[in-house]
């Protein structure tokens, strides 16, 4: 007969606290089995979340969650905090519409302690919370639970140098898996690696602990003179002195997976009076074969069969992300001056084609958006053609770098902005929805947005030939499964192209020109025609063909997926005012500076009235404002 459920009795971590450690380990087998049960469904972060459940138990049974702050770097790891934390019967709707975010929110719960989804930034905020923590003389823990991947991130560093200087009583838990989610890249990594190079080490250290603990008066004494040893040798031969250097107490490395060894450490952590970091090995994906085998896949996965590992929905159009891979790939087959680049993202970002054929001009440099950017201008000024393949909403993370080291030298780089627009399943921190606003006004920058994955590799053919800054951002997932053109064509910058005539205008950006056609073929059912323009860049505009049909126009609407503010719209705005067409109504469609709701892009879309039905009944319902029906 099989033991009882134990999960389902947990409505806080409060209640770890009356388990066994072998109670626990069941908790931990029940905890893998609903994750994997819930992501299969729903789609989310697979191998991250199956890699530290012994670690998160171990946290919320040795510290008191609320009290003791438990800040989670990135954050897409924290499915089992949310399952310990009273979100048990929230977690079936994870990363749906209404449903639980996929990172940790502040709005969801008090356990959560500080909102992330960007790498890098645990430290410094956990810091900031532990000497706010003494300022108001309180006493607390406060944790940083960080990958080793994040350390690739330089404003970890930073972080890292202040906590060796305050010497504030703080805990870090380092996880290292190997993994951020492309493969880690780097002299850390080595380093790192270096340290936990066998697991066997580990092995031997917990056979010859269960056995000093087996003798009598003895066991301890010698347990405590091994330790001495170990410290002795580990000052010697492994980097922990990395840290010891930095002013930081290093304790490692543990086995992720012992509850046991995970527990004693964080209780010996628990009172130190100064920073301390507990180096903590974990394998991604623990638990679940696939995951384990192919934990990139598994970073984010899409709804899959749990027998099998595949997806239930596989994509039979071309993503975004593939067309643009691919169209480097080919360029580069040509042209070895072309140099790829990427923050810790080659499959998201397509891009693993050209790693795997041209492995010495291809570039990996692990969570570092503003090292990427610096080393690109770099290659840029030799003479080299350097793209730089990063999420919208990670390219934020160097924007002085775009502006100072790129645009201000006027140097060719060109930036592939993948997952612009509304991202969706991964919630706020997600959304590629600023990229237009924070960069159209840089100069020398050329902005451009294809309708469909043809055009997009005409754009990076062009990009590469136009001598300047370039950005083109395109949306996750598929395309409109529009044939692809064997032969690439060059596209002058700033020319657009009109789709459909009419006698008002609708001129969209990128990916949303499929909804302005659908809308506009919605509307002329009720005998308003408008002409739709693809406009192809928010800079420069086409200061011809814009302004010729704007002047016989009665009303000019845009549309785009970006904020509205500072973004398409107003570029068209500030255009026409410069060709000095006054005369006709004005709207602007796209996204409110705000933030959204988790949920499908489809699903967004239409709450925020960016569907083609939502965007024809309020085309409809400004003629009607302004007495044009």
């Amino acid at each position: 007969m099989s033991p009882e459920k134990i999960l389902p009795t947990i409505s806080g971590p409060e209640d770890l606290k009356k388990l066994s450690i072998k109670e626990l380990a069941q908790l931990a087998a029940e905890i893998r089995a609903r994750i994997i049960e819930t992501v299969s469904r729903t789609g989310g972060h697979l191998a991250s979340n199956l890699g530290v459940v012994e670690l998160t138990l171990a946290l919320h049974y040795v510290f008191d969650s609320p009290r003791d702050k438990i800040v989670w770097d990135v954050g897409h790891q924290c499915y089992t905090h949310k399952l310990l934390t009273g979100r048990q019967k929230e977690f079936s709707r994870l990363r749906q519409f209404g449903g639980l975010l996929g990172y940790p929110c502040r709005e969801e719960s008090e356990h959560d302690v500080y909102n992330t989804g960007h790498a890098s930034t645990a430290l410094s905020a956990a810091l900031g919370l532990a000497v706010a923590r003494d300022r108001n003389r309180e006493n607390h823990n406060v944790i940083a639970v960080v990958g080793d991947g994040s350390l690739t991130g330089g404003v970890a560093y930073e972080a890292l140098n202040q906590i060796g200087h305050l010497r504030e009583r703080l805990i870090i838990v380092l996880n290292y898996n190997e993994m951020s989610i492309s493969p880690n890249v780097g002299a850390l990594s080595r380093y790192l690696s270096y340290l936990v190079s066998g697991q066997p080490y580990l092995r031997i250290k917990e056979q010859a602990k269960s056995v000093l603990r087996s003798i009598p008066k003895l066991g301890w004494p010698l347990i405590r003179a091994a330790r001495a040893l170990e410290d002795m040798i580990k000052k010697t031969f492994f980097p922990g002195i990395f840290f010891k250097e930095l002013g930081i107490r290093y304790i490692g490395p543990i086995h992720g997976h012992s509850l046991h060894s995970l527990i004693e450490a964080l209780e010996n952590a628990r009172n130190y009076p100064g920073p301390i970091l507990i180096h903590c090995v974990t394998q991604k994906g623990r638990g679940y074969r696939p995951a384990q085998l192919d934990p990139e896949k598994f970073h984010s996965a899409s709804p899959f069969n749990i027998s099998t590992g595949q997806p239930l929905s596989p994509g039979k159009k071309m993503s975004y992300s593939r067309a643009f891979g691919e169209a480097v790939a080919e360029l580069g087959r040509s042209d070895e001056k072309i140099i790829a680049i990427t923050a810790a993202m080659t499959d998201g970002t397509g891009l693993n084609r050209f790693a795997e054929e041209n492995p010495d001009r291809f570039f990996d440099v692990g969570i570092a958006e503003q090292h990427a950017v610096n080393f690109a201008a770099g290659l840029a000024i030799a003479g080299l053609k350097p793209v730089v393949a990063i999420y919208s909403t990670f390219l934020q993370r160097a924007y002085d770098q775009i502006f100072h080291e790129v645009c201000l030298m006027d140097l060719p780089v060109v930036f592939a902005l993948d997952r612009a627009g509304i991202v969706g399943e991964d919630g706020p921190t997600h959304q590629g929805s600023n990229d237009i606003a924070y960069l159209r006004h840089l100069p020398n920058i050329i902005l451009m947005a294809p309708k469909d994955e043809n055009e997009l590799r005409h754009m990076v053919y062009s990009a590469f030939r136009y001598g300047h800054p370039v950005a083109i951002r395109f949306p996750k997932g598929p395309g409109l499964g529009v044939p692809l053109d064997k032969e690439f064509r060059f596209i002058p910058a700033g020319q657009a192209e009109l789709l459909r005539p009419g006698q008002d205008l609708l001129i969209a950006y990128g990916h949303v020109v499929s909804i302005a056609l659908e809308a506009a073929r919605k509307l002329q059912e009720e005998g308003l025609l408008l002409a739709v323009v693809n406009a192809r860049f928010a800079r420069p505009l086409d200061e011809i063909m814009l302004p010729e049909l704007a002047r016989k126009a009665r009303v000019i609407f845009t549309l785009e997926e970006g904020v509205i503010e500072a973004g398409f719209g107003s570029a068209v705005r500030e255009m026409l005012d410069r060709n000095q067409v006054y005369q006709p109504a004005f709207k602007s469609f796209g996204l409110p500076a705000d933030i959204y709701p988790v949920g499908k892009p489809e699903e967004i879309r239409k709450v925020l009235g960016l569907d083609a039905d939502s965007l024809a009944e309020a085309i409809r319902d400004f003629y009607k404002k302004q007495k044009l029906l």
